[in-house]
């Protein structure tokens, strides 16, 4: 058997009250590692009673997204709990700067200092270069469903997108060294997720670019940290049914990505782990693409 040596370290995970951030807390809790996480629910378009009936149906598509990630993180910290597990959450804004060391001073009173950082969350909203894709009515509907408007690429809109995504990254990340180095510590795993629309997406193009701007950062910080005991990767998920993928499309994906099927959360939760884990004490600043195949890199 393989021993990641992870029991008892703190983890802090981002945006972890659904889909990948809850897979990542779970598997981590079952290494027997100190879980931290964090989430945001932004206001909804839906009301309460529609996100409860796409709850209940399970179908994917964007309302049973939206009604997931309006979920409180505590029944998950509860599970942990029941089954022996230690782990803790805090809801708050990381596009506010103040909120970040807020959060770290948290972690260490509630769990102590952090030894694992994994950024998960992101901001997501469609825009566009292209006026006339600003309908949303005539592509990819499936993803970003009729009730989503397309707009034209706006200050506000860029600013957003790198605020809560590149720049809470970057400071998640500034704010994680400057308390490892001032502890003394000589073992620390930064992961941090991307997406493969990252090169390039369309009608999504402010979120692509930020993500982008995330896998910069990351290379940057494993040439700068290693030094001091840190590494820092890039995790890449495809195609993951986090809610958001309806029926239809969820085959047509299966039939078309060579492992024939839709990645789950729990397919990109087991490879961050890995990349904490003692097994890869040899990777820095590398991207691992985690979608069955879906895109493969050259």
């Amino acid at each position: 058997m393989i021993d990641p040596v992870l029991e008892s370290k703190v983890v802090l995970i981002t945006g972890a009250n659904h889909g990948i951030g809850a897979a990542t807390t779970r598997a981590f809790a079952q290494q027997g590692a100190k879980v931290f996480i964090t989430y945001y629910r932004e206001p909804s378009q839906y009301s309460d009673d529609e996100l409860e009936k796409a709850r209940e149906a399970g179908t994917g598509g964007m309302p049973l997204y939206r009604a997931m990630q309006q979920q409180s993180a505590e029944p998950l910290v509860k599970d942990i709990r029941s089954k022996g597990g230690t782990a803790t959450a805090c809801e708050l804004d990381l596009g506010e700067a103040s909120s970040i060391p807020k959060l770290f001073d948290q972690c260490e009173v509630e769990l102590g200092p952090v030894d694992i950082l994994v950024n998960n969350h992101a901001y997501c909203v469609y825009e566009t270069f292209d006026p006339e894709l600003t309908t949303g009515k005539d592509w990819d509907t499936h993803l970003i469903g009729p009730e989503n408007i397309v707009r034209l690429v706006s200050a506000d809109i860029v600013d957003a997108h790198f605020t809560i995504n590149a720049r809470a990254y970057a400071l998640m990340m500034s704010e994680y060294t400057t308390r490892f180095l001032s502890r003394g510590a000589k073992w620390g795993r930064i992961i941090n997720i991307s997406t493969d629309a990252a090169h390039a997406h369309i009608a999504n193009v402010s979120y692509a670019a930020s993500k982008h701007a995330i896998e910069s950062y990351s290379r940057s910080a494993a040439q700068e940290l290693g030094k001091y005991g840190i590494t820092v990767n890039i995790v890449v998920p495809g195609p993951i049914q986090t809610g958001y993928i309806n029926p239809e499309i969820e085959d047509n994906i299966a039939a078309n990505a060579p492992l024939r099927r839709v990645g789950q959360p729990e397919d990109v939760a087991d490879v961050i782990v890995f990349m904490a884990s003692e097994q890869a004490r040899w990777l820095t600043g590398q991207l691992i693409y985690v979608g069955g195949g879906w895109r493969m890199h050259q």
